[in-house]
């Protein structure tokens, strides 16, 4: 029988992970090899440069800007306070004297007798790197940040939103084919993963906002919703700093779609445990994929990921497409041409032919395009 080899979602009930957290310019590590470190541990700490502001002195001062200079009352270097008077100088013959005052906390970082201009740099803005999961820093990048090594169990999703965060889980229905309704939603899911089942609507993600849910992950999400949550179209870019509230993952795709039994069973094993989770997907090159890691206890030993590259692909075989034009529809192949054949783009490729559960539609579709859902 024809079958082709394609990568997918990775799950496992255990797993021995490494996660790089890495500083964006050089800065102080905060621990050391062998640490132990939760998720929200601070690992490393810098502080980048305060924004910059200019005042226009000799404008202020209505002097020439070669006496700018001379008008300072502070030196450079100086630190000065919001509303702090920095210059003085006479004008209209010396009858008048102006004053100019700093428009926010900084430092005085130049002036320029050619421009009149003055240059306050505000205050650094310190940067924090977490661990984000709980595990062991397993190697020290001297200035930059660590590697924390873990042993988890994890859950690769399709398409995530929002940035890093962490909480217990708790199921938020009793079965992966339930939708995660408003009414699921209390108090006591705040702060908390709540796993639903085949799809949830806008209307369920601003309750979760309103609670203060973590992290909701559930099978589908309507991509036509996707607009309306993000008040923009989402583009090509990478996701996971969408400001949300939440962090959304969907780990089958788009529309109404039953979580995977495999996926849910082992996050209903993991029910009240602490899980990290992030959003951040890139679908393009360097593909990136949105998780859930659940920290086991240290004694347990790792097994080998599941669900990667060698994965069969056969006739009736289900799976996800994860590129556009078809991105996140479910389907199962119909049939897998021998031949190669050439796409609109001229490239010649290998394809499959695929039936879409949604609306019972047939598509031709680079097998490097999909794959495959486990049963």
């Amino acid at each position: 029988m024809a079958h082709a080899y394609t990568p997918g979602l990775r799950v496992a009930a255990r797993a021995l992970l490494r996660r790089e957290r890495r500083l964006p310019l050089k800065g102080q590590v905060l621990v050391e090899r062998g640490d132990r470190v939760a998720a929200d541990t601070v690992v490393a700490r810098t502080e980048l440069p305060g924004d910059v502001q200019m005042v226009n002195l000799a404008s202020r001062l209505a002097i020439d800007p070669a006496r700018v200079p001379e008008a300072l009352l502070k030196a450079v270097g100086s630190a000065v306070r919001s509303g702090e008077v920095v210059a003085s100088g006479k004008s209209l013959f010396g009858l008048v004297t102006q004053r100019a005052v700093s428009p926010v906390d900084g430092t005085i970082e130049s002036v320029s007798a050619v421009t009149g201009q003055l240059v306050l740099r505000q205050p650094p803005i310190p940067v924090e790197v977490q661990a984000y999961v709980r595990g062991r820093v397993a190697e020290i990048l001297p200035g930059e940040g660590v590697v924390v090594e873990t042993e988890a169990s994890f859950v690769q999703g399709i398409f995530g939103l929002g940035g890093e965060t962490h909480g217990a889980i708790i199921l938020g229905v009793g079965s992966p084919d339930q939708d995660l309704l408003p009414e699921h939603l209390d108090a006591g899911h705040r702060g908390k993963v709540v796993v639903g089942g085949a799809y949830v609507s806008h209307e369920t993600l601003m309750r979760a906002r309103e609670i203060g849910v973590a992290a909701v992950v559930v099978g589908g999400f309507d991509d036509r919703d996707l607009r309306l949550l993000l008040g923009r179209d989402l583009g090509v870019a990478i996701t996971g700093s969408e400001d949300l509230g939440f962090t959304l993952v969907l780990t089958e795709g788009f529309g109404r779609i039953r979580m995977a039994e495999r996926t849910w069973r082992l996050l209903a094993e993991r029910e009240g445990d602490g899980a990290s989770v992030s959003g951040a997907t890139q679908i393009r090159a360097g593909v990136l994929r949105p998780e859930i890691l659940v920290p086991r206890p240290a004694e347990r030993s790792p097994e080998t990921l599941a669900g990667g590259a060698g994965a069969g692909i056969e006739v009736g075989s289900l799976l996800r497409v994860i590129r556009e034009p078809y991105f996140g529809r479910i389907g199962s192949v119909v049939e897998l041409p021998a031949a190669l054949q050439q796409l609109e783009t001229e490239a010649r490729v290998r394809v499959l032919v695929v039936d879409f559960a949604d609306d019972g539609s047939r598509a031709v579709v680079p097998r490097s395009n999909v794959e495959r859902i486990e049963p």
